[in-house]
């Protein structure tokens, strides 16, 4: 399933990031802990080239403890990336980010001189909740929804220390299908966008066999099923979603389970680990190629056809 969802502020605000890129000094992009690879942008990694890029991995309090942290020696074994973990509930740390904008740019730490740094992040990362910690009053914009800030701001950190914060974005095509799907099951994509049932079964899928005795636990199994599709029906089952003739309500019964998950009703949950990427990235490349050298086919097909009737 491919979830495209690009609103237009999204197109301008990408623009807009690209034309103001030569007066930032640093990139602060905001991911979710939950899954720091899906959520990150890859047009992030096109433009900033060597500029400073401080990865900050947003809701850990909802992630995988022992999996954050192996996000975080990965992030910070790249060059020029410097990761820390945030929670939605202890801003401690947040407070520390205007000291390690300065300290990676040591040149530009000096009186008189102005330093600029850009934050980004997917939808419903927790960016504005960060930037009103950072400023200490409400600057931006704040929603559970995806999407609420639509247009660029410039924001006085500190004394020569500016944030500029840009709109929520996503990219027009998600390659990677399972990345949409983590997406999708986060909450980083508005509900209209994908259907909750094949976001459901997929989630399933992946605590049927990563966070099994989770499911056991809330939903006071005997033992988990072996398909997402038994799971969301014993789901169905313990939650009371019986129709008439004792048939489940599988639609009710996925929307249940995906709220549970983005509510931490089923606890800390990381959907993916360092080790996925190159995997991932080389599998979905090649389904790519595959994709575009049929179209070539069909179009070189149909050329014949037509030269042929001539």
């Amino acid at each position: 399933m491919a979830i495209n969802w690009f609103p237009g502020h999204m197109h301008k605000a990408q623009k807009e990031i690209k034309e103001i890129l030569p007066q930032i000094d640093v990139v602060i992009e905001v991911c979710d802990a939950r899954l720091p690879f899906s959520s990150e942008n890859p047009m992030i990694t096109e433009i900033r080239g060597d500029k400073p890029l401080i990865k900050i991995l947003n809701k850990s309090d909802l992630a995988d403890a022992d999996k954050t942290k192996l996000w975080l020696e990965h992030l910070e074994s790249q060059h020029n990336v410097k990761a820390i973990a945030l929670t939605t509930e202890n801003n401690a740390t947040a407070k520390t980010i205007p000291d390690l904008i300065r300290k990676l740019v040591p040149n530009k730490d000096e009186d008189g001189k102005q330093i600029n740094a850009v934050i980004m992040g997917i939808p419903n990362v927790g960016k504005s909740t960060l930037i009103n910690t950072l400023v200490g009053k409400a600057k931006a914009k704040v929603g559970n929804e995806p999407a609420v800030t639509k247009g660029q701001q410039r924001i006085r950190l500190e004394e020569g220390l500016y944030l500029f914060d840009t709109p929520g974005m996503l990219w027009p095509k998600i390659a990677n299908e399972n990345s949409g799907y983590r997406l999708a099951v986060s909450g980083a994509v508005k509900d209209t966008a994908f259907d909750h049932d094949d976001i459901a079964y997929f989630a399933a899928e992946f605590l049927i066999a990563n966070y099994p005795d989770r499911l056991v636990e809330r939903y006071k199994l005997d033992e988990v099923p072996h398909l997402e599709e038994d799971l969301i029906e014993a789901i169905g089952r313990k939650r009371g979603c019986v129709k008439s003739g004792g048939h489940i309500d599988m639609h009710k019964a996925c929307v249940i389970l995906i709220n549970e998950i983005r509510d931490k009703t089923l606890g800390a949950i990381t959907f993916e680990l360092p080790d996925i990427i190159d995997k991932e990235n080389k599998h979905f490349e090649e389904l790519e190629a595959k994709r575009v050298a049929a179209r070539e086919a069909k179009k070189l097909a149909r050329g014949r056809g037509r030269k042929n009737k001539r």
